[in-house]
């Protein structure tokens, strides 16, 4: 067993993000044109292998052009800001990301082998020069023609000031369709619910549209083409996109404002009880993988799963458990940002001083540090820490399915599956389906061990399995439909 502290890890992990910018090229000396073409490498992440491509061609002046993708989390052409050869060294900056890659050109110009630098973090990454353009294999992405509707849309979010933007696909017959509102987990998401290359939301809302059931998603607030701000955001924040969502659909021509319903993935397992609890137009929820605990709970039991997943020893985790847990006390008695960040900071340099003569032992950077209780104190983390499910979900109503995997590690699915039973049982809803799936994730792949590290390296987005087992209730739970 290796020994590996992983001191906070968020409900869907996060990961360096890449974002596109305009930025004009400097270059020293004269590139040997060789060098055109792909080159793919990885980089690993919080125990995440995160692919890292960079395309370099020639403009008619015979200088060179450097754009990197991150085919991982769905980002293409990121521009360079500078690029220097020198004999067989290459330097290329990346301004607006802070990124910087620094390696040798081998002689026979197969690999470049160096650095990636970015956010206090230097990465080891050895891009290997590819015959053809490196393409994720994504067999699940629905491909023209299709045989339904799909229709840009916005609507508004009164309450909070702002419109969002998404997609609605309609069965192509003319008719009166129920509809499914996807509502996604934590962090910023488009409406596909795009991370590690995989669109789990487009995979889902093309099997439903398929099965005659109209679906709308979108991006959440303040990402792709939503107005407002993700950051000061919280669960409840986006409770309330999720309930605009609704009042758009009711007004809606071709959808049957009788039978709208919400499947809510992960942190979005937790909004959809929060908006059915005090709404009679919910017609049904789907739960998948969605917390039945409070969030503290919730990030304990993962941090703890995914490092035994990863395989760290029973010493380092139970040294992240209690370090964890004093933070998460720290905020919860700490209501003044600068306050907690100094108790937290403090946390930290008595781990760095315990676990000093430990050669596995990551001492984070000042820029690493910063970024975690940037995290840590940030509106969204501070109210889901102790946000606890039950009393929106004993009061819902309406029938609910709720599965999760048998590998998921993220969520884990015994004592978040039975605690949604429990607050079934509570409120009197008896119209319920609680099932675990053999085999699954977090992301409803077909998994071998259910860590996070396997999500992107698996073709398949989601299984089957689950796509019929959601498709089928929704059927047998709204009478009439064809």
């Amino acid at each position: 067993m290796k020994r590996s502290y992983s001191f906070y890890l968020s409900i869907l992990t996060g990961f360096l993000i890449l974002l596109a910018s305009s930025e004009t090229i400097a270059q020293d000396n004269k590139p040997n044109k060789r060098l055109a073409g792909s080159w793919a490498g990885s980089l690993s992440v919080q125990g995440v292998e995160l692919r890292l491509v960079a395309n370099i061609s020639f403009n008619e002046n015979d200088s060179m052009i450097v754009t990197f993708d991150s085919p991982d989390q769905g980002v293409k052409e990121i521009p360079s800001s500078k690029v220097v050869l020198s004999n067989d060294s290459i330097f290329i900056s990346v301004k607006k990301i802070g990124g910087k890659f620094s390696g040798k050109i081998q002689p026979d110009f197969t690999a470049l082998d160096g650095n990636w630098n970015q956010s206090g973090m230097s990465f080891p990454l050895k891009l290997a020069h590819q015959d053809k353009p490196f393409i994720l294999n994504r067999p699940q992405e629905p491909k023209p023609p299709l045989p339904y509707r799909s229709v840009d849309v916005t609507f508004s979010n009164p309450q909070a000031g702002i419109d969002l933007a998404g997609t609605l696909t309609i069965p192509e017959k003319e008719g009166i369709y129920p509809v499914a509102i996807l509502v996604s987990g934590s962090g910023p998401q488009n409406r596909d619910e795009e991370l590690l290359g995989h669109k789990p939301f487009l995979v889902l809302a093309d099997y439903l549209t398929r099965q005659g059931i109209a679906v709308l998603r979108y991006d959440d607030r303040g990402v792709g083409k939503s107005g407002g701000i993700f950051k000061t955001a919280t669960t409840c924040d986006f409770a309330t996109d999720a309930e605009a969502a609704i009042e758009f659909l009711k007004k809606r021509q071709g959808i049957d404002s009788t039978r709208i319903g919400i499947i809510g993935h992960s942190e979005g397992g937790l909004i959809a009880p929060i908006v059915a609890s005090s709404r009679v137009d919910v017609a049904f929820i789907v739960l998948m993988a969605a917390p039945g605990l409070t969030g503290e709970r919730i990030l304990l039991t993962q941090s703890a799963l995914i490092s035994a997943a990863e395989g760290s020893d029973e010493v380092s985790i139970r040294a992240a458990e209690k370090i964890n847990g004093d933070i998460y006390s720290v905020l919860k008695k700490n209501r003044d940002n600068d306050r907690a960040a100094t108790k937290i900071r403090a946390l930290f340099a008595s781990a760095d001083k315990k676990y000093a003569a430990d050669t596995s032992y990551h001492k984070m950077s000042e820029t690493e540090l910063t970024l975690q209780i940037e995290t840590l104190t940030s509106p969204w983390f501070r109210c889901f820490l102790t946000l606890d499910p039950e009393p929106w979900l004993s009061k819902v109503k309406c029938p609910i399915l709720a599965i999760n995997g048998s590998l998921d590690l993220q969520v884990s699915p015994r004592e978040n599956l039975e605690a949604i039973e429990k607050a079934m049982i509570f409120g009197g809803n008896s119209s319920y389906v609680i099932e675990e799936i053999p085999g699954l994730n977090h992301l409803f792949q077909t998994a071998n061990t259910g860590s996070p590290a396997e999500y992107n390296k698996i073709e398949e987005t989601i299984s089957p399995v689950a796509l019929e087992l959601i498709g089928k209730w929704i059927h047998t739970s709204l009478p009439g439909l064809k």
